[in-house]
């Protein structure tokens, strides 16, 4: 008897919760889980978090001390938020968080090393293993290369906002834990650009991306693995049945979870060994000049980058104005 196809995919590939929604996680029960600061500012903006969003908030004003301004106190809170929530969710599951480096640094490998060891050390404080952390960062050069000395340090990283081969092999020469093609938002940018309504899922842009990086990693013996990510339906999802892992949003997955039917693998290392796929050597001339032919890894990167800091300015500014309700309650109570 067929199974649901979630049950079937946790059968051949690694199913992440892409969610910063704790009752989601609970729900569905992940191996792992990973946010971006879209998702951590919509559930800071829940009324079932706003116990987290205070606590960080207090303590943040604790720990800045009696002369701390409303700015310095909301810039610790924003930088211990992520790790609260991460907190909440190793309660739950019983792998990794991914948590994300301000996208503001994506272009700075030195502040992106610090903040990213930073976030490590409030995660040791509370007495998690950096082994159950994954650091997100974006998938620039300059990210690259601080991913590359985080993993030196034994700190894991998530490469994330992945759109093209250059990025991925850049990755796997950096030594990086995982990186995190986005599926879904490959296939936004090739309807706009093509004026097409839809793709049907084998020839889905966004799949065949993530397809041709899997095999070129299984190929040359890469052990970064794999995460598809950024699903827009789950057509998409089943075309990459054998990824090393897969995170999905909470609504494809109660989908997945609704529908029975056989799941064929799709992805195999097995079949790989006789592809024919030529081997690139990558320097930052040969990213850049990739990156630059790349129309669509180039503004799709871009774009990302400056999506995540508009979330973080929004957080940033939601967490301001709870600072001052939160004041205010104090002065009134």
């Amino acid at each position: 008897m067929p199974k649901n196809l979630l049950e079937a995919l946790r059968a051949i590939t690694v199913v992440v919760a892409d969610t910063g929604d704790i009752q989601s996680i609970e729900q569905f029960k992940p191996q792992d889980a990973t946010t971006n600061p879209s998702l951590i500012t919509a559930a800071a903006q829940m009324p079932e978090y706003q116990d987290i969003v205070d606590q960080t908030l207090l303590k943040a004003k604790k720990d800045a001390g009696t002369g701390a301004s409303q700015a310095q106190v909301v810039s610790l809170a924003f930088d211990r938020l992520a790790v609260s929530f991460g907190l909440k969710i190793l309660q739950i599951i019983p792998g990794r968080v991914s948590t994300e480096v301000d996208a503001r640094l994506s272009y700075d490998t030195d502040a992106t090393v610090a903040k990213a060891r930073d976030l490590i050390a409030q995660y040791k404080a509370a007495g998690v293993s950096k082994e159950r952390v994954l650091i997100k960062i974006a998938s620039t050069w300059e990210g690259i290369k601080a991913g590359e000395i985080l993993e030196k340090e034994g700190i894991h990283c998530n490469l994330t906002l992945l759109f093209g081969l250059h990025q991925a092999i850049a990755c796997a020469e950096a030594g990086i834990t995982l990186i995190s093609p986005f599926v879904g938002r490959i296939l936004d940018w090739y309807k706009k650009d093509t004026g097409r309504d839809s793709y049907p899922s084998a020839e889905d842009p966004g799949v065949l991306s993530v397809t041709t990086i899997y095999n070129y990693y299984k190929k040359f013996g890469y052990k970064t693995e794999v995460m598809g990510a950024s699903f827009r339906n789950i057509g998409e999802i089943t075309e990459l049945a054998g990824c090393d892992l897969l995170t999905i949003s909470p609504g494809l997955l109660t989908e997945l979870q609704n529908t029975v039917a056989e799941l064929p693998r799709k992805l195999d290392p097995a079949k790989v060994a006789n592809l024919s796929i030529d081997k690139i050597s990558l320097d930052k001339a040969t990213f850049d000049q990739m990156h630059n032919g790349d129309r669509m890894a180039s503004d799709k990167l871009a774009e990302g980058i400056d999506g995540f800091t508009k979330a973080l300015i929004s957080l940033e500014k939601l967490l301001a104005e709870r600072l001052a309700r939160l004041e205010s309650e104090k002065v009134t109570a």
